[in-house]
């Protein structure tokens, strides 16, 4: 499977090697064309060129990984409606959209020096957080967990550093609380050193003291599912599993 991917990709870069010279040659002309019939509001030149080749497309290009699922997360937000909301190291756009309309702290390795209401950073270890048991209404943690202890972005080497990082989220959220959370799903492995792939069962199996609420999937075609069937996972090489657990009450 993995040797057809990496033919698929160095057939689709050398197919790609035409197309790009096509795409140069517009530009030229293009540029050529408009400089010509400047008029005069802005100087044309060519130390500003500014070449962009790849844009002409009948459809918007999107990453559906990184465009479904934090729609997702919102709108399990809008229908939740908790006081505050705690994100730990999700894309960053999540954070600060959704800080418009509900009060969020956004934590991470890497802090995000920002300045907007109803928002704020701070420094987090996702195996040490650095809040009390039992106390967060509202937490997600979304394409993260899969990095932790790979070393990635700085981190120290781990193999278990996402089974730590998991049982911490769960030990810092209220009973019912919600915990909003994502990871790649496909057939269980770890690409070094970007991140791991996990079994369906094996994230139920982390969250272990927390109920299934709602089961959502991006498949490798870049379908979004809601309330997908679990036996989909199984047939991805690297789609998305999009999860909403409550913490068990004792």
């Amino acid at each position: 499977m993995h040797i057809l991917i990496s033919i698929k990709r160095f057939l689709k870069t050398v197919i790609n090697i035409p197309v790009r010279l096509i795409a140069l040659f517009r530009f030229l002309f293009q540029w050529f064309h408009l400089k010509g019939r400047n008029d005069k509001r802005f100087d044309i030149k060519a130390r500003d060129l500014y070449p962009c080749l790849s844009d002409k497309t009948s459809t918007t290009p999107i990453d559906a990984h990184y465009t479904y699922h934090p729609a997702w997360a919102a709108r399990v937000l809008a229908q939740t409606r908790p006081g505050s909301h705690v994100d730990i190291s999700s894309i960053l756009s999540f954070s600060t959209i959704c800080s418009a309309f509900l009060p969020i702290k956004f934590y991470d390795y890497r802090p995000a020096h920002l300045q907007l209401t109803n928002f704020d950073s701070e420094f987090a270890d996702l195996k040490n957080l650095p809040f009390a048991d039992n106390s967060i209404e509202s937490l997600s943690c979304m394409h993260t967990i899969e990095h932790i202890g790979l070393g990635r972005y700085g981190d120290e080497l781990d193999i278990k550093g996402d089974i730590k990082a998991v049982d911490e989220i769960i030990r810092t959220v209220t009973p019912d609380g919600d915990i909003l959370f994502v990871t790649p799903v496909g057939k269980s492995r770890i690409e070094f050193n970007a991140h791991r792939i996990y079994g369906y069962e094996q994230v139920i199996d982390l969250f272990h003291d927390c109920r299934l609420i709602e089961f959502s999937l991006i498949t490798d075609n870049g379908e979004f599912i809601s309330n997908a069937e679990p036996g989909l996972v199984k047939h991805q090489n690297y789609g998305c599993g999009c999860f909403w657990f409550k913490k068990k009450s004792r």
